[in-house]
């Protein structure tokens, strides 16, 4: 995993489709449905660890 776009294919594989006109709130709910499909076991450690790593730094271009 190596960007946003990324993580957004990594959640649309489990049918998330995140998209509210807002980047940051799209971040933080993208950020949200990665820990739970992580506390659910669908997702490694290692996807789960690269999808916040990039969701943060995201973040911080904001």
């Amino acid at each position: 995993m190596n960007n946003l776009y990324d993580v957004m294919q990594l959640l649309k594989r489990y049918g998330t489709i995140i998209y509210t006109a807002d980047k940051k709130a799209d971040l933080h709910l993208m950020e949200e449905e990665i820990r739970e499909l992580y506390r659910l076991q669908f997702i490694t450690a290692k996807e789960f660890s690269s999808a916040l790593l990039i969701l943060h730094s995201e973040q911080n271009k904001i």
